[in-house]
């Protein structure tokens, strides 16, 4: 019989030694070479439905697995604590365990690990919380759900070293389950039936008898008061479109009078701009006043001259009267020589006849010609309102009384 070759053997059994790790890997999903890092949850409440091997996930995304379950017993607090035991996969979340990011390097890991645990370290100080959640609702299966919530107080258990602890908050149902596990049920159903006690003499006592007919008079009075309204509605809401129209009418007539009004003031203003230009100093009136004025203070000037005492109108007038005072005083003489010798006029007496004629000529010529060298002043005096008339009665009564 023919011996089989050494080398052969040799090659077939490391092969076959190949192929089982192969497999192995295959079967592990390359985990074998994967950095993992431990964390630990301690829950107080059930977990049925949670099994090795669940998911733990954040925010749907698989970060690793629960690799342990146990329970411990609590002799201070006489409690159980459930403690979960996790694996989870740094190099799923990129850029925050490997310390390059502000925030890995501002929070320090819990504690040195033997397989790191520096990314879990600084999810748990950013927040991150741990809940069990419902994989099926058919299944009944539970999964670990992380997420971030700073807001929220998580309860911390501790006891295992060199492990990340991240804090578990409760589900919605367990908090419902621990406030109504916290509820004095049978306190809240004597409340309740002393309530429906309450409420059965209330409606079976007579207050609520009234109470009904006074409700039932009630809704009588406010449909009597509603008729009266539905009366009194159509007349007031007449009275209210009358008032209405008389309100726009006065509005109307407020606003043509307002209208008018600015009409007139801008009359008004064309007045007085006009009257403005007429007392202007340059206007034309202004000058013609003022020359009126200075005439008139000459005219007054020129009479004030003649007519004072030593004025040359008041001599003239003075001298004037004695000439009339002595022309009629020749004519009164020749009147009185007529009346004594009327026959005079036909015989005559040629002496004093004679002598008084000439002396009423010689006097009247004298006049006419001290009238003749004052043409000046015998003018002022005639036009002057107030010297003429002051002047003429007075000789007019000189020669009345003569």
């Amino acid at each position: 019989m023919k011996r089989g070759s050494p080398v052969l053997i040799g090659a077939f059994v490391i092969g076959g030694l190949l192929l089982v790790i192969a497999a192995i890997i295959a079967v592990g999903g390359g985990g074998f070479f994967t950095r993992k890092e431990r964390a630990v949850m301690h829950f107080s409440g059930s977990i049925y439905g949670l099994q090795v091997g669940a998911p733990v996930v954040f925010r749907g995304v698989r970060l690793g697995q629960v690799t342990a379950i146990g329970l411990d017993y609590d002799a201070q607090a006489d409690n159980f604590w459930i403690p979960v035991v996790a694996e989870i996969e740094p190099a799923l979340i990129r850029g925050l365990g490997d310390g390059s990011t502000p925030a890995a390097a501002s929070v320090p890991a819990p504690a040195p690990l033997p397989r790191g645990g520096q990314t879990v370290g600084v999810l748990v100080a950013r927040g991150l919380k741990a809940q069990l959640a419902m994989q099926s609702l058919l299944t009944g299966q539970l999964y670990v759900d992380l997420d971030l919530k700073p807001q929220r107080v998580g309860s911390l258990r501790g006891g295992l070293r060199h492990v990340v602890e991240i804090p578990t908050v409760p589900t919605a149902i367990q908090a419902l389950k621990g406030q109504i596990e916290g509820l004095d049920l049978r306190q809240l159903l004597d409340d309740v039936s002393a309530i429906a006690a309450s409420a059965r003499s209330v409606v079976a006592g007579p207050q609520l008898k009234e109470a009904l007919d006074n409700v039932v008079d009630i809704t009588a009075s406010v449909k009597r008061i509603a008729g009266r309204l539905d009366k009194r509605i159509g007349p007031m809401a007449e009275s209210a479109e009358a008032a209405l129209a008389d309100a726009r009418r006065a509005i109307g007539q407020v606003g043509s009078a307002a209208d008018r009004v600015g009409t007139t003031a801008d009359r008004i203003r064309g007045t007085s701009d006009r009257v403005g230009a007429l007392v202007a100093p340059e206007a034309p009136l202004v000058r013609d006043l003022q020359r009126a004025a200075a005439e008139l203070a000459r005219t007054a000037a020129a009479l004030r001259q003649h007519a004072g005492e030593d004025g040359t109108l008041v001599q003239d007038a003075g001298r004037a009267l004695h000439d009339l005072s002595r022309a009629m005083r020749a004519v009164r003489e020749l009147a009185e020589m007529l009346e004594r010798n009327p026959q005079s006029i036909l015989r005559g007496r040629r002496s004093e006849t004679g002598q008084a004629a000439g002396r009423a000529a010689a006097a009247i010529d004298d006049v006419r010609q001290r009238r003749s060298e004052r043409p000046e002043a015998a003018g002022i005096a005639e036009g002057s309102p107030a010297q003429a008339p002051g002047t003429s009665p007075p000789a007019r009564e000189e020669v009345s009384s003569r």
